[in-house]
């Protein structure tokens, strides 16, 4: 079995990935969660969803929030999170613009 070397290992940068983590995981769960809101079942004005959406939030940015640990650098997790981000809000832009 061959060793990795060390740019390909997975880098300990703690802080830029908890940063990251923190701040474009919980937006991403912001977007992800605002999409279901609108274009779920029932849409906007769906009574018993409003309560789902409030309480989703917390275990999409915890999903999120523990896989940035598995990028490579931390400087990768907050570009991918961020274009992530882009896209969510770009798509959620998009739909809100269509209707």
């Amino acid at each position: 079995m061959a060793r990795l070397l060390a740019h390909e290992k997975i880098q300990p940068h703690w802080w830029s990935k908890t940063l990251a983590g923190i701040f474009l995981g919980l937006s991403l769960s912001y977007a992800l969660v605002i999409i279901f809101a609108w274009y779920g079942p029932g849409g906007i004005d769906a009574p018993a969803k409003v309560q789902f959406n409030m309480w989703i939030i917390s275990p999409t940015w915890l999903l999120i929030f523990s896989f940035t640990y598995m990028f490579k650098t931390g400087l990768k997790a907050a570009l991918y999170l961020l274009g992530a981000n882009i896209t969510a809000y770009s798509l959620f832009f998009f739909l809100r613009w269509l209707s």
